[in-house]
């Protein structure tokens, strides 16, 4: 069955579930709650669905922090597993003329989500949709725990593979790719997933074809910062979604594929038609470089999207 539906509908209360990493990202002049399930699983959650993160913290001052915030939001705190051994996950973000660098810190909390307690959230969670990346696979408790999770879960997985230098390799990739139905990179993961897999294309495009045949792929979507967005679906047509006009100001890019994906989640289960989709994700991915950090503070921020999407 398409993933793509013709006839809108609405989605209020969908279950999705994220697996991953719930990080701190520490900025030269603040810390902010971040990594990239929990920044979809905000939007998503502002979007009225319902998301479930499955993650590990230390017990410490930052889970508070995390409860605290996602009590705020209305957020489902069940899959928020606690570590008493290991930190809540940090990430130095270091700023430099509008663009960002990550120094993601070793041995967190979310490299030891348990497989065991993973399990019973998964037997008692039927979502629409499970989204994860390659992060919290570094450790083996977690990678464990999602293998588990994803053989249980018999809806799409969307696969945001989000590469963060030196946390990933060609095993990882291969073996999530493998059990992936959607997969989002931008422009440089492309070429480098082609390359590990010896995808010798002379398009982008072309690549990104020889991917899909090779994992049996439904969807691959790149996302190419200021200049948009292409996909190629199931049946191998490619769609492109170019600048957003006028240019919005940026004040930082963290956070604006996690926007991109998250709206895209929500097209493909409201059945937004494909150009409506790539549009809106295009949009609100831009209106996130408008902020500091991966998502608002404040949450009528959403509420123009909303309105306009009529959510």
């Amino acid at each position: 069955m398409s993933l793509y539906n013709s006839e809108p509908k609405r989605i209020s209360k969908k279950t999705v579930v994220l697996f991953g990493e719930v990080l701190a990202d520490l900025f030269p002049d603040q810390s902010v709650l971040g990594g990239a399930p929990f920044n979809v699983a905000r939007h998503l959650q502002a979007f009225d669905l319902h998301p479930v993160m499955i993650s590990r913290t230390g017990n410490d001052l930052l889970r508070d922090e995390l409860l605290s915030e996602m009590n705020r939001l209305g957020m489902d705190t069940t899959g928020i597993q606690c570590d008493q051994t290991h930190p809540t996950g940090q990430v130095e973000v270091q700023m430099e003329n509008g663009s960002h660098t990550f120094k993601i810190l070793p041995n967190q909390a979310y490299d030891y989500i348990h497989a065991g307690i993973t399990h019973m959230m998964a037997i008692s969670i039927k979502p629409e949709m499970v989204y994860f990346g390659t992060l919290a696979q570094r450790g083996m408790p977690s990678r464990l725990a999602l293998d588990k999770f994803l053989s249980d879960s018999k809806c799409p997985h969307f696969f945001d593979i989000n590469l963060r230098t030196p946390w990933y390799n060609k095993h990882t990739v291969r073996r999530s790719l493998m059990r992936s139905d959607i997969v989002k990179m931008n422009e440089d993961e492309l070429d480098i997933v082609a390359n590990y897999f010896k995808i010798k294309a002379p398009t982008a495009l072309l690549k990104a074809k020889a991917l899909q045949d090779q994992f049996e792929l439904t969807t691959i979507l790149v996302t190419c910062g200021a200049n948009g967005a292409w996909l190629i679906n199931q049946q191998q047509e490619s769609y492109n979604i170019g600048p957003v006009v006028p240019t919005p100001s940026v004040i930082d890019t963290v956070g604006a594929g996690d926007a991109f994906a998250s709206t895209f989640i929500i097209g493909l289960l409201s059945g937004w038609e494909l150009p409506v989709l790539m549009q809106r994700a295009n949009q609100f991915a831009a209106a996130i470089c408008g902020i500091r950090g991966g998502a608002p503070q404040h949450l009528d921020f959403y509420t123009p999207f909303k309105q306009a999407w009529n959510l």
